[in-house]
């Protein structure tokens, strides 16, 4: 008997956030705001199983509003959320558990830039492990 293990899940689960920023909130019967990364480009997974992720700032509350990334795709959404505040431009909202997938889904759609890789070690400090640029678009097409 072989057994395959696959603990990917529970190894990232709850160790990773997607920083994103607000570049603009607009209203559409409900308040939109756009964010500076895509479901299409960074969290596939989402997109394909029909799923929001999870927000972990700011935190949870009653102000309703709609997140959505920066590309040109319709679906382009990450969810609604009720959230402690009214979202402004540049305030930062932290995508929760974006490990799983990110990376290895990830795809330039549109030439949507990759996030960079940073690691907040233990003593508080924030290392940037690696950063994309318009080089790598270009190498990554066919």
């Amino acid at each position: 008997m072989q057994v395959y293990l696959e603990p990917g899940e529970a190894a990232i689960t709850g160790c990773t956030e997607l920083v994103t920023t607000v570049l603009d909130v607009v209203h559409n019967e409900v308040d939109i705001a756009i964010i500076d990364a895509s479901v299409e480009a960074h969290l596939l997974d989402h997109l394909i199983y029909r799923t929001n992720p999870k927000i972990s700032y700011p935190a949870p509350g009653a102000n309703q509003i709609m997140i959505a990334g920066r590309s040109c795709l319709a679906g382009d959404i990450f969810g609604s959320y009720g959230l402690e505040r009214a979202l402004k431009v540049g305030d930062e909202v932290r995508i929760a558990d974006s490990a799983g997938y990110t990376m290895v889904k990830k795809n330039w759609f549109n030439g949507v830039p990759m996030p960079s890789i940073a690691v907040c070690r233990l003593d508080g400090a924030i290392e940037l492990v690696r950063s994309f640029d318009y080089e790598d678009y270009e190498s990554s097409l066919s």
